[in-house]
């Protein structure tokens, strides 16, 4: 087979291994190649390796020069907020200041002001500002992500936020993977009435499922959101109805979300910052994927995960930006990574597999992206740097020289082509 594409002068290509789990200990196993070259036909990845790809050629190959850079696979930022309005910067002095979340919020502020804006903002107005955010991802080396709704709270306004995104998948390079979040935090019009809301959303569930809007559902199951059992009853309801379910789980106290997560056969657990000892037990026997996010405990000046104990114990560990207007107001995933090396103590080999094949895992898509490997799409990220520790250790900037998405360059010298 001859490629339409043929990456050359690679210094060193790193890739988690495609047919591992990679769990525990195997999360620090990576494939790396000196002198490599990738060869692509029609979007997928037909050779990789050392040597002479001269068999590849043909007429109209396309040649890039990788310049003696680094490549790894395209970065998957899992777990996302990317439709919304407005923005909270006028909260971040007072929180500076120390004035509480909960005073923040019922003085109009937190959660309820971004649900607001986001209920009065028009379709264009979202699409445009999720664009916008969507570029500044794919210059980090981002080509896929997961993103919630859970900005609405109501009907009308969940529909649209969906609707938004399934118009950003058809119309920008980054792939999406969409999650319903209704049952993000209680709307101020149900705030005496949790079971009300709750019933709202179960009935909401079949109206997303027939329009083909999300492939998944997730709960915010925490103190002063949503509470076990109401998780329970509506991700249930999800996977009955065949939605892939996830779980924003143990951010602020262990209340067993995580536990909770492996017992429906969640695809992800998120957060858990404040995951128990047990649950973590729990998760390293299960195909739960541990959905960890640093640069949210970093804003926050929170506590961050255990992921060094979740890692040696067995754990499927993943890493995400977390990215949204009131915690995490942030599209650099390397920022991301970075943190994780520092604050996660995780090595630059578990921060690669935990940016792409854990996550590909989590989303159903391991066997298509994830890693770089013959028959997967050419999703593809050429960093400038001269090797992997490189990109944790010089950090608060973006590495990414260019990027390919299904085999086609849409970043070329840190400019979207």
């Amino acid at each position: 087979m001859r490629a339409d594409t043929i990456i050359y002068n690679i210094k060193e290509l790193y890739t988690p291994h495609r047919s591992l789990l990679h769990r525990g200990t195997e999360m620090a196993q990576l494939e790396v190649v000196p002198n490599a070259f990738i060869a692509i036909k029609d979007g997928k990845i037909i050779d990789y390796g050392q040597g002479n790809y001269s068999k590849y050629i043909q007429d109209n190959t396309y040649f890039h020069n990788a310049e003696n850079n680094i490549v790894i696979p395209g970065l998957i930022d899992s777990h996302t907020h990317l439709v919304h309005a407005g923005s909270r910067e006028k909260e971040f002095r007072k929180k500076l200041q120390g004035v509480s979340y909960l005073e923040i919020l019922n003085k109009g502020g937190g959660i309820l002001s971004t649900v607001k804006a986001t209920r009065n903002a028009t379709h264009q107005e979202l699409y445009d500002k999720a664009y916008q955010s969507l570029n500044e991802m794919l210059l980090f080396g981002v080509t896929t992500i997961e993103a919630k709704s859970g900005y609405g709270l109501n009907t009308e306004t969940e529909l649209k936020i969906l609707e938004v995104m399934k118009d950003l998948q058809e119309n920008h390079p980054v792939a999406i993977s969409t999650t319903y979040l209704g049952a993000h935090a209680i709307p101020h019009e149900f705030r005496d009435d949790h079971t009300g809301y709750v019933d709202q959303i179960i009935h909401d569930l079949p109206i997303v499922k027939s329009r083909d809007l999300a492939e998944s559902v997730d709960v915010f199951c925490e103190s002063g959101a949503f509470t076990n059992e109401e998780t329970k009853r509506i991700l249930e309801e999800a996977k009955r109805l065949g939605f892939h379910l996830r779980v924003h789980a143990d951010e602020i106290e262990p209340h067993g979300g995580t536990g909770l997560a492996v017992d429906i056969e969640a695809s992800s657990a998120d957060h858990l910052m404040a995951a128990s000892d047990e649950d973590i037990k729990k998760l390293a026997k299960s195909k739960t994927v541990a959905n960890l996010l640093p640069a949210t405990s970093f804003y926050l000046d929170k506590d961050y995960a255990k992921a060094r104990h979740m890692i040696d114990s067995g754990c499927i560990v993943s890493i995400s930006s977390d990215y949204n207007p009131g915690s995490s107001p942030s599209e650099n995933y390397q920022l991301t990574m970075q943190i994780a090396a520092n604050k996660l103590r995780m090595t630059p080999y578990e921060i690669l597999v935990a940016a792409t094949i854990n996550p590909a895992y989590s989303l159903g898509l391991k066997e298509k992206i994830g890693s770089i490997a013959r028959g997967k799409q050419a999703d593809l990220v050429i960093m400038n740097a001269p090797n992997l520790d490189y990109i944790m250790y010089h950090f608060g900037v973006n590495h990414t020289k260019d990027v390919f998405k299904n085999g086609r360059l849409v970043v070329k010298d840190r400019e979207i082509v």
